[in-house]
């Protein structure tokens, strides 16, 4: 009905106040006929490679980030760089970085966080969000951020100089009150917003580090894991140092609400763990496991504890970007960023599940059919039980009796849970799609709906 009210206007509007058209003879075109359908055809949104789109500062990214990484004991950096030099996905920090394009120019807040940047910039404060984490001489000062204006202290400590005083260069004019919402040039990146996107990879190979140790997987990337190559406690201790080393980068943000965001991250990994363990470990903790039929609670478990160890980490960095662009509360682009990247999370982690079962250890760089091994019902089995109900045992005992594991494989094989599982992951990466629609068209947008199709596609 609305379709036919607004063709009905558009038709009366075309028409009003011409002449009713006669049976006329065939006109030739006119020269200048080509070139004016040409000129009023719009000329569709550019859609470029989402990572060619930021390759600079994933590089730069990359470079920088291993100054946060030092540490007093070589062992100990040595552990936290071991991922970080090895090829990866980048995926978080993409999405970060992708968000930030997308977004700079359209929070009410964006001019006073530039001019916030340039001012620092001015002032030789830019560097300080680069600096390393750890001073190379912090042993040797007592307390280096607080004077001494004890008497009795001048005897026992010869305290460090302040800083001399300096005169900075005059900050950039106070941006304009008035706000009118624009998208920011492309390189329109603010300095904390590049860091975010290094603080969210580490958090993802902290908990890479972690998850390795629980899984004892021996292969990560295609190289040896690092529990294969260190140990587990070494492993466990390198894991906690990157999230400690999260804590010290963030506080530099500046921004209480990002600080919150990616500490609830944190508690979520933590949270998914758990609920996995339950999941997996529940006769052993006298917890109620999965019910014998499949239901909505087993489903709920699953995508649950997808959201905890994967999504949560891409909703809540780009939801951190665009508050660190200025957008406030109210402020629809939050939730445009935390939907985007809660929807391709899961898309995301859906078809991880499924590579889990078509892809072989080479293509995946770590040991394929994991889960099962695990004793982890992931979505192709959870849509296998539903057609064969002899998939409902396998899963209660955790695949732990011999031939179980071929026998699940089989079963959903000869099932249309891979089918479905793929379907799923579409109908998420579709969601996350639909939700760009709010924001104006650039290249950021056309690179994260790019992303949404090549997320479905993957096969590694």
């Amino acid at each position: 009905m609305t379709e036919n009210i607004y063709s009905s206007a558009a038709f009366s509007l075309k028409t009003r106040g011409q002449k009713k058209a006669s049976p006329a003879q065939p006109q030739a075109p006119l020269a200048n006929d080509t070139y004016r359908t040409t000129a009023s055809t719009p000329k569709p949104p550019a859609r470029p490679d989402p990572y060619a789109l930021v390759a600079p500062q994933l590089k730069e990214l990359r470079e920088t980030l291993l100054n946060l990484l030092g540490s007093s004991h070589p062992s100990l950096t040595e552990i936290a760089k071991y991922y970080f030099l090895h090829p990866s996905k980048q995926l978080r920090p993409l999405l970060v970085l992708l968000f930030s394009q997308a977004t700079n120019g359209l929070g009410s807040g964006w001019y006073l966080k530039k001019w916030a940047a340039e001012c620092e910039g001015a002032g030789g404060r830019a560097e300080e969000l680069d600096r390393p984490l750890t001073r190379a001489d912090v042993l040797n000062d007592w307390n280096p951020n607080m004077p001494d204006h004890t008497a009795s202290f001048q005897s026992s400590f010869t305290l460090r100089s302040p800083r001399p005083p300096h005169q900075p260069p005059l900050p950039p004019p106070f941006p304009p009150a008035l706000h009118v919402p624009t998208v920011a040039s492309p390189l329109a990146l603010l300095p904390t917003q590049v860091r975010l996107a290094q603080i969210v990879e580490m958090i993802h190979v902290a908990s890479l580090l972690h998850d390795d140790v629980i899984d004892k997987s021996p292969l990560r990337r295609g190289a040896a894991s690092a529990p294969a190559a260190f140990g587990n406690k070494l492993s466990v201790l390198a894991g906690d140092f990157l999230l400690g080393r999260t804590s010290a980068a963030l506080s530099r943000l500046g921004e209480n609400e990002v600080v919150e965001l990616i500490a609830s991250v944190i508690a979520n990994l933590v949270e998914g763990e758990i609920l996995q363990l339950k999941s997996v470990h529940a006769d052993e903790l006298g917890i109620p496991g999965l019910s014998p039929k499949v239901g909505q609670d087993n489903w709920n478990i699953y995508l649950q504890k997808t959201y905890l160890k994967t999504a949560s980490l891409m909703a809540k960095g780009a939801r951190a970007a665009v508050v660190l662009g200025g957008c406030k509360e109210g402020e629809v682009w939050k939730e445009v960023a935390y939907a985007y990247g809660r929807n391709l999370g899961i898309a995301f982690q859906l078809v991880d599940d499924i590579l889990d079962y078509e892809a072989g250890d080479a293509t995946l760089g770590k040991p394929g059919g994991a889960d099962l091994q695990l004793g982890l019902a992931t979505g192709p089995a959870l849509f296998a039980w539903e057609e064969h109900p002899e998939m409902g045992p396998l899963i209660k005992r955790k695949f732990e009796q011999p031939g179980d594991v071929e026998l699940a494989r089989d079963l959903v094989r000869r099932s249309s849970g891979v089918e479905r599982t793929r379907e799923l992951a579409r109908a998420h990466a579709e969601k996350a799609r639909e939700v760009l629609g709010v924001l104006p068209d650039s290249e950021a947008k056309g690179a994260l709906e790019v992303l949404t199709e090549r997320v479905v596609k993957r096969t590694s």
